[in-house]
């Protein structure tokens, strides 16, 4: 697929702002197969791709976080967009592989790694295993060792501190992730005299979903710093570095988009001085949300409306069980709505006065919401409300199970605007 140089008109930051009669006619078309669904745009993940190697100017690698959204059909199309896949499983591993992705390009983390899932790394021959504690480089090594193997494996570091604005955070906290910077040191030169295995970089990662662009620089700092630091404890040749990106998106109304350009620019004399010093090969950019999270909508359909209380509320085919995050339920401290538009509603370019409308699920639970107080023309049954930001945390981090709903569809807009089935769930597991 060649990428797009810019992402479709109507968007700032992939974020639907004003989305136009076309788009709400694809999203239509999308839900006319069954709703829920998801429909994720190829062509804006491709925009999103170019967009971030033109900020870079090619300082900077790019790699995709499989647990984000692991559709079969994304992941083929991402083979021509990205350096490489990062996966947290044996089960990623698998389907990666399976979309047509050669191990090789392929990192694995993950900070409970099963010998049998290490051992189906390397022999799939897994390009860095990226080894999160003592105990599990020494399984490596083991098992590296019986297969005749020696393996290049990163080391993931837990950095002591993560500047303020990010959304998770996993640094100068007890973490089940990576080997803590102050024990970094010794850790790693046990670890690279392990005689089946490689030192051969570092991975880093300790915050995601951050919209300021100084603390997303000030963080990668950190990284820099540590890498500087440790270098000498790993292999001769020039260093792979994996660095978390932890860009994020603007999920809410009130969130300002990321600006990248700032990001870019402001790091740019850090990432040229490291590539002047020849002990570090090109750094790797880890993303998920950023690069598809903008690219994705989640079409639910209105079955009923009530009145309860002075409230209007749309009862909709998929809830919680369909999108957890939007409900609020992953990570999120405070329920805000995401951003939402009704499909052929005002902004859609019918008419019909705004008003509060509260969005819930099917389910059979008070926290089966997806919007509190919606501003939306009137809804009533039938209605099609499209939720944005879908593209990554969607069916993979929900409970589909429960209750026994139907399971989203999936679907995706090639680079010529067709609009394809993407599911991949076999069908036993589609209840109906």
């Amino acid at each position: 697929m060649s990428p797009p140089a810019a992402e479709p008109a109507g968007v700032v930051d992939g974020a639907a702002c004003d989305l136009s009669p076309a788009d709400d006619a694809m999203l239509a078309r999308a839900a006319a197969g069954g709703t829920p669904v998801y429909l994720y745009d190829l062509r804006r993940v491709a925009a999103r791709a170019a967009r971030l190697r033109a900020a870079f100017g090619g300082r900077v690698g790019l790699s995709f976080a499989v647990k984000a959204n692991p559709n079969p059909v994304l992941l083929r199309a991402l083979g021509g967009m990205v350096d490489g896949l990062d996966v947290s499983s044996g089960g990623e591993l698998a389907q990666a592989t399976a979309a047509g992705w050669d191990a090789g390009r392929i990192s694995f983390t993950g900070p409970a790694k099963r010998d049998p899932e290490i051992r189906a790394a390397l022999a799939a021959g897994i390009g860095d295993l990226v080894v999160e504690s003592l105990a599990e480089a020494r399984a490596a090594d083991a098992i590296a060792g019986e297969m005749g193997l020696r393996q290049s494996v990163l080391a993931r570091i837990a950095p002591d501190r993560v500047p303020k604005g990010f959304g998770d955070q996993m640094a100068g906290r007890p973490s089940p992730f990576g080997i803590d910077a102050e024990e970094a040191a010794d850790t790693l030169a046990q670890i690279a005299a392990l005689p089946n295995l490689r030192l051969a970089g570092l991975h880093f990662y300790s915050g995601t979903q951050c919209l300021r662009p100084e603390a997303v620089v000030e963080n990668w700092r950190i990284f820099i710093a540590l890498a500087r630091a440790l270098a000498p404890l790993c292999a001769d040749g020039p260093l792979r570095l994996i660095l978390g990106a932890g860009l994020g998106i603007p999920y809410h109304l009130t969130d300002t988009p990321l600006d990248l350009s700032a990001v870019a620019g402001d790091i740019a004399p850090d990432l040229d001085a490291l590539a002047a010093e020849g002990r570090f090969a090109r750094p790797v950019l880890e993303l998920g949300r950023y690069l598809v999270g903008p690219a994705g909508w989640f079409l639910t359909r209105v079955v009923a409306v009530k009145d309860s209380r002075g409230q209007r509320i749309a009862l909709c085919d998929g809830g919680m069980n369909a999108h957890l995050a939007a409900s609020g339920h992953f990570g999120m401290v405070i329920h805000r709505n995401y951003r939402l538009h009704l499909v052929g509603g005002r902004d859609g370019g019918g008419d019909g006065e705004i008003e509060p409308v509260n969005l819930t699920g099917p389910l059979c639970t008070s926290i089966d919401r997806l919007a509190q107080g919606a501003m939306l023309p009137r809804v009533d049954p039938g209605a099609l409300i499209a939720l944005h930001m879908s593209g990554a945390y969607g069916p993979t981090t929900s409970p589909v199970h429960f209750i026994s709903h139907p399971i989203p569809r999936e679907a995706v807009v090639t680079e010529g605007g067709e609009i394809l089935a993407a599911d991949w769930l076999p069908q036993s597991d589609r209840p109906r």
